[in-house]
């Protein structure tokens, strides 16, 4: 798999558009970050890890729903392999008006726009979701 990222948010993307309670995927600790991000902002309901026989982890989310609608709207890529996308504490990037939120990796760990705003450092825009 070339970009993992991207596959994460695929299937999560995918999982919505079915309409299903949860969706799984192959774990790694960037991807648990994230989960717990999202989980920070009440995106996802949960998400947790598990062992397989083959000695690899998985990862299963509990996607969250309101009145019947997914809380997640939209999810977009901003930096990928081919284009990595890198802004500085005060070129950070609003997701709809700050009705969104844009997953910033930076060298503290990751973290959303707007802790990097609070904690004054930039880094390499992940993605954004709303």
């Amino acid at each position: 798999m070339s970009d993992p990222i991207a596959d994460y948010l695929t299937r999560v993307r995918n999982a919505i558009k079915a309409g299903k309670k949860s969706v799984e995927m192959p774990s790694s600790k960037f991807k648990e970050a994230i989960s717990g991000i999202l989980k920070e902002s009440a995106f996802i309901e949960d998400y947790s890890v598990a062992d397989t026989e083959k000695k690899t982890k998985k990862l299963s989310i509990r996607l969250k729903y309101s009145s019947g609608e997914s809380v997640i709207l939209g999810l977009r890529r901003i930096s990928r392999p081919g284009i990595r996308r890198y802004v500085g504490s005060e070129d950070l990037p609003r997701v709809r008006n700050g009705m969104g939120i844009a997953i910033i990796s930076t060298s503290k760990g990751l973290m959303t726009d707007k802790q990097a705003r609070r904690s004054k450092v930039g880094g390499e825009v992940v993605f954004q979701i709303w």
